[in-house]
């Protein structure tokens, strides 16, 4: 008799817990119901991206050296860098360079590692295409100035939504100075000191 008293106890134990987590997650899911939507405008509207996104890569063909390590740190041997060997100056001679970047990660390897600064990430991320070929910059392509968000006088440059103050959903009108419902990545950085 002891026995079957414990199993029911236990039994009703694990339905109120089993209870509560329900609870939980239908709270989570009732906070959400009340808030409204926030949806960007894409074509009108872009978030600004952060000061360290790895977009498009821009390259600068008056420093490249040709020598080849941003294709040995690549993990999968993307950039093509196509010299001949100037035997005047015994120096190599670039003639073609080109990343395909429907095939490229965008890990920044290159760019990190590149001994002339002839590699630099941008912020540029809009490379959708119909041809999966035009994905393929040559060096005239990659030598485009980067696109910028915040010089685009048709868009309106949104700050990152998740930093808003709480129960703000419009981000247009929030003032600089304006409380914000979580820490910015700088701030915990000069906590954790």
């Amino acid at each position: 008799m002891l026995n079957f008293l414990k199993q029911v106890g236990d039994y009703a134990k694990e339905a109120v817990q089993a209870g509560r987590y329900i609870g939980q997650g239908l709270s989570v899911t009732f906070d959400h119901m009340r808030r409204r939507p926030v949806t960007v405008q894409y074509p009108y509207e872009k978030l600004i991206p952060g000061e360290r996104f790895r977009g498009r890569i821009h390259y600068e063909f008056d420093k490249c050296i040709a020598c080849e390590v941003c294709v040995r740190v690549c993990p999968i041997n993307l950039p093509v860098v196509d010299w001949e060997m100037d035997k005047v100056a015994k120096k190599k001679k670039l003639k073609h360079y080109s990343i395909d970047f429907g095939v490229c990660i965008f890990c920044g390897n290159c760019v990190e590692y590149c001994p002339t600064n002839c590699l630099s990430m941008t912020e540029e991320y809009e490379l959708a295409t119909y041809d999966r070929h035009e994905l393929n910059y040559d060096s005239v392509a990659l030598g485009r100035l980067p696109y910028k968000v915040t010089n685009d006088p048709m868009v309106t440059p949104l700050r990152e939504l998740a930093y808003l103050p709480k129960g703000v959903m419009d981000p247009h009108g929030v003032p600089e100075e304006a409380p914000r419902a979580g820490s910015r990545p700088e701030d915990l950085v000069e906590t954790e000191k």
